[in-house]
């Protein structure tokens, strides 16, 4: 034998030890009795966390699937308090209202840096008036999973909350075996965590038989699971069905993006879509939906988050296929449990500038916007009071990505423009927005001037964005500027992860 492989050109190169020796035993006991053993399951978060190997300094991850419910990251936090860790770096896809005992957290020393999509509520309040030392990092979903992929954002433990989860660690945002209040659908964010962190912990509380299929997170990206009895609120994570705004100034920007999504050229059979969950965007898909029947024609996938507006379209055979990132509502949860075209996928596949990304291949997106400026650069993270309010999410990846961009929102918000001359934060930048829609009238970005003649060959008006801007100026005045200090709290990461734009600490003085 030893022979033969001398004969094997560079075999010097290859480790082997000569035949099989069969050293490790044969098992023999039926799946029953062995089910129950060598499994993953700890007794306690905190025997799961010394398992992990988790050390002051480190970085610790959450997904936020389960949104304004979430109970996971404070009690994680919580628990690390107690066990004594110091100067962490919580790298989360998004932090919201429910988050804010991290502020006594950050205050006592445990968390020290934050890296995130968004921020909202208190903490985002606090952190706006200098509460951190170190400004927070904020990414989109898609620049977030391609600086873990990159191991620019290096995870040292993921600490992910699974609706179902087997003892060996295959885990998913519902169960086919058990329902439960508790369902947060697709774990798009939280599978890119999972795949590139050093060491996984399930958080679940409810831990069904194996195999837990079909899974989000397979059991070889899975170290440990805590089985728990709180992950949830069920009354945050899931509402019933995503009604339609009956907002009349809503419903106007709504069927005014539908026009010019069908003007533009991008409505034909097999297109492709993407819109958000807002009032606005939701009644944009409901004037499609009239379009498409009037056309007969058919949505090729629909892409993001996904309502159950999205889902009664494929249920009525509008839609061919979705690409779940994260399900919005429970009728989008229960689709991706019932129809085999509703398809779970992670922030790499969604938007990572690294790889060829489903983004990449949208004909048109539907976005929301705070503010917007002359030059159409957008902004979705600070108020107009220059407090962190919200979050860059997929704005960015999906402006770029999309074909058409169409960027939705009223003129004025109370006695606040909307449309104005330089945006507080940079998100997007204009050079990929193609299209603002407002209530009182619509501009095309000078870039795409092939857009613009579409439209006004189809009877539409098209403004220039500094007559909207003077508009709405003229409703409701020139805002006063809002004044900073020289601190900087917040990082603005545009998608290839370059910085775009910086948060400075806002003067109340």
């Amino acid at each position: 034998m030893n022979e033969l492989l001398n004969t094997i050109p560079h075999i010097d190169r290859i480790t082997h030890r000569g035949a099989f020796s069969g050293a490790a035993p044969k098992r023999t006991e039926t799946f029953r009795a062995r089910s129950g053993k060598d499994n993953k399951v700890l007794p306690s978060l905190e025997e799961a966390v010394r398992a992990a190997g988790l050390r002051d300094g480190m970085t610790i991850s959450f997904h936020h699937h389960f949104r304004g419910g979430d109970h996971v990251v404070n009690q994680v936090l919580d628990t690390l308090a107690d066990m004594g860790f110091r100067d962490l770096t919580l790298a989360a896809s998004s932090l919201a209202d429910v988050h804010t005992p991290l502020i006594r957290h950050i205050q006592n020393g445990v968390v020290t840096h934050i890296e995130t999509s968004g921020l909202r509520g208190q903490l985002a309040e606090e952190i706006s008036r200098g509460l951190l030392e170190c400004p927070v990092v904020f990414r989109s979903h898609g620049g977030r999973a391609a600086a873990i992929c990159s191991g620019e954002v290096h995870i040292n433990v993921a600490f992910l909350g699974a609706p179902s989860c087997d003892p060996y660690g295959n885990a998913n945002g519902y169960s086919r075996d058990d329902d439960t209040s508790i369902a947060c659908g697709s774990m798009g964010y939280a599978r890119t965590d999972a795949k590139y962190a050093d060491k996984v912990i399930i958080l679940t509380n409810n831990l069904v038989r194996y195999p837990n299929a079909p899974w989000a997170i397979p059991e070889y990206d899975v170290d440990y699971i805590v089985v728990t009895d709180d992950i949830g609120d069920p009354a945050g994570i899931m509402s019933g069905a995503t009604r339609y705004t009956k907002n009349p100034k809503e419903l106007l920007i709504a069927q005014t993006a539908a026009n010019v999504i069908d003007a533009a050229g991008y409505l034909y059979d097999g297109f492709s879509m993407q819109m958000g969950s807002g009032g606005a965007s939701l009644a944009v898909a409901r004037f499609l939906r009239q379009m498409m029947q009037k056309k007969n024609i058919r949505c090729r996938f629909a892409l993001g988050g996904i309502t159950g507006q999205i889902t009664a379209m494929h249920e009525e055979g509008m839609i061919d296929r979705i690409l779940d990132v994260q399900s919005f509502d429970l009728d989008a949860a229960l689709s991706l449990k019932k129809n085999r075209f509703h398809h779970q996928i992670d922030a790499t596949y969604y938007a990572s500038f690294l790889f060829a990304a489903a983004v990449d291949q949208l004909d048109f997106v539907i976005l929301s916007a705070l503010e917007i400026d002359t030059d159409f650069n957008v902004n979705v993270l600070t108020g107009s009071d220059g407090v962190i309010r919200g979050a860059i999410g997929g704005h960015p990846d999906t402006a770029a990505g999309a074909s058409l961009s169409v960027v939705v929102a009223p003129l004025t918000r109370g006695r606040i423009p909307t449309v104005i001359d330089r945006v507080n934060t940079i998100v997007t930048p204009g050079a990929v927005v193609d299209v603002v829609v407002t209530d009182q009238g619509i501009a095309v970005n000078p870039r795409r001037p092939e857009v613009a003649e579409r439209l006004e060959q189809a009877g539409m008006r098209v403004n220039t964005i500094q007559q909207l801007k003077d508009r709405a100026e003229a409703l409701a005045g020139r805002p006063d500027p809002i004044r900073y200090k020289d601190r900087v709290v917040g990082v603005v990461m545009y998608r290839d992860n370059t910085v775009i734009d910086v948060i400075r600490q806002i003067d109340e003085s």
